[in-house]
């Protein structure tokens, strides 16, 4: 028995190859299934099943490419309704892999399909569970992205029942792989490693406590922050199908001249430019969004960008498959190519050019003083804005900033001083608000993190949220 696990941090997703006797399962795979196929040659091997825990809502899942690729039946749970052809799998139905097995264990919940596959070794015994959303390190899935027409309350009900009858009853030397590790918006707060063991959670997550329904419900669902634009369109786009990732691939990595670029971007297309933010602030096309693949790239362009336009890249010399395949990763499916020679061409082609200015933390401090119109604009979630922030700072999370209404309630006298926690959403943020026409604006390099080192900051604690 063989198992091994793919973990994607910019997403926080893990997908597992399991193989037995030449035979092989992939669970919840990424659309760029290479590394799949890739493993199973190498180990001489053949991919028989791949089984989905549910219909994913923070990515887009490689089952349909890897089942025209391999043969291999794409297994759901019960209540899976797809557009495409599945093998809906009964609660308790086995699937042979060599000389281990799968027992499919109906884990509604998170959503209503939910579904945990249990791995039982050569002898027949438990061995691990790969518990997609139900099951996390520290935490459970949220109840709030139901597939169904349920409330939050409702599902937590759910998986109360979940909790009790399919998880808690298995041995505690049992191993847990989940779909998701730290970071991830699919969970509260899930903990710091991206596998565990039944004991283990028995002992430290909240939500395998023993408790009543009612205290069950309240823990899940207290806190909750809002989930992403995006998930409800990939967890649509799961359960419908998707274009080919090699189709999407070919038309993104189209380099086009700097004629052919104006073109689609006079025809409404988002310019999105995927350099490091240190680089994009010093020079960029204007009307660019930034989004730096050094970060949580593809979360925030499923956050910030529309699904609906077309989108040519800007980016590195070398990084454009890069940045197709990530974007596909989270369903856009609409690049229409990249910018050839990235931006230094566009330079040295003598076409406009934007920038923003940075600064540091200091002189942030010497100006606020001086400066009636400052404005100092936290792009942080609220809950980082509430742990502490500058003292009449205004609060407007990143994610919020999609809204053009919110972002056309700044005055033109004002002068926006902008960050986040370390200096790449406040990039984003500042590209927004560019992109609007408000250029009254500084960036604050280091973000929150060098600013309240400086012994002039007045941090408070209380929020000040923009409506």
């Amino acid at each position: 028995m063989y198992i091994k696990q793919f973990y994607t941090s910019c997403l926080s997703e893990a997908a597992y190859y399991i193989e037995s006797e030449g035979e092989v399962a992939i669970i919840d795979p990424l659309r760029d299934t290479d590394a799949y196929i890739q493993l199973a040659k190498e180990r001489k091997a053949n991919i028989k099943y791949i089984f989905e825990t549910h219909f994913h809502a923070d990515f887009v899942s490689g089952h349909l490419d890897l089942s025209k690729e391999t043969g291999a039946p794409i297994i759901y749970g019960p209540g899976a309704n797809t557009k495409y052809t599945i093998h809906s799998a009964k609660d308790g139905e086995i699937f042979k892999l060599g000389k281990i097995s799968f027992e499919v264990l109906h884990t509604p919940g998170h959503t209503l399909e939910s579904t945990c596959y249990l791995l039982k070794d050569e002898s027949g015994n438990a061995h691990a569970i790969f518990t997609g959303d139900t099951l996390f390190v520290g935490d459970v899935g949220r109840p709030d992205l139901s597939s169904g027409d349920m409330s939050s309350d409702e599902l937590a009900a759910i998986m109360y029942n979940t909790i009790q009858t399919k998880i808690l009853p298995l041995h505690d030397e049992v191993l847990v792989y989940p779909a998701h590790g730290p970071g991830s918006s699919c969970g509260k707060n899930l903990g710091p490693n991206t596998h565990s063991t039944i004991g283990e959670e028995k002992k430290s997550n909240y939500a395998l406590q023993p408790q009543t329904k009612e205290a069950f419900i309240a823990a899940v669902t207290n806190g909750l922050q809002t989930a992403p634009i995006y998930f409800a369109i990939n967890a649509k786009i799961n359960q419908s199908g998707y274009d080919a990732l090699k189709d999407v691939a070919s038309k993104g990595t189209t380099p086009l001249s700097i004629e052919a670029f104006k073109k689609v971007v006079a025809n409404d297309a988002i310019i999105l430019d995927t350099r490091m933010a240190t680089l994009f602030t010093q020079g960029f096309v204007p009307g660019s969004i930034s989004i730096g693949l050094e970060g949580r790239f593809a979360e925030f362009a499923g956050s910030i960008l529309p699904f609906d336009k077309s989108i040519v890249l800007v980016t590195e010399p070398g990084k454009e498959e890069e940045t197709v395949i990530r974007l596909s990763r989270v369903g856009f499916d609409k690049m229409e190519g990249y910018l050839k020679g990235g931006f230094e061409t566009w330079k040295n082609a003598g076409e406009k050019i934007d920038m923003i200015i940075d600064l540091e933390a200091d002189e942030l401090m010497m100006d606020i003083p001086h400066d009636p119109n400052l404005l100092v604009l936290d792009v942080r979630r609220e809950p980082e804005f509430a742990d502490g922030h500058l003292e009449n700072a205004l609060n407007l999370p990143l994610h919020e900033m999609v809204d053009v209404l919110t972002l056309a309630q700044f005055e033109d006298n004002q002068n926006l001083y902008i960050h986040c926690a370390g200096g790449y959403r406040s990039v984003i943020a500042a590209s927004l608000l560019k992109r609007e026409g408000i250029n009254n604006l500084r960036n604050v390099l280091g973000g929150w993190n060098k600013i309240k080192e400086e012994e002039k900051a007045v941090i408070v604690k209380e929020a000040s949220v923009l409506n």
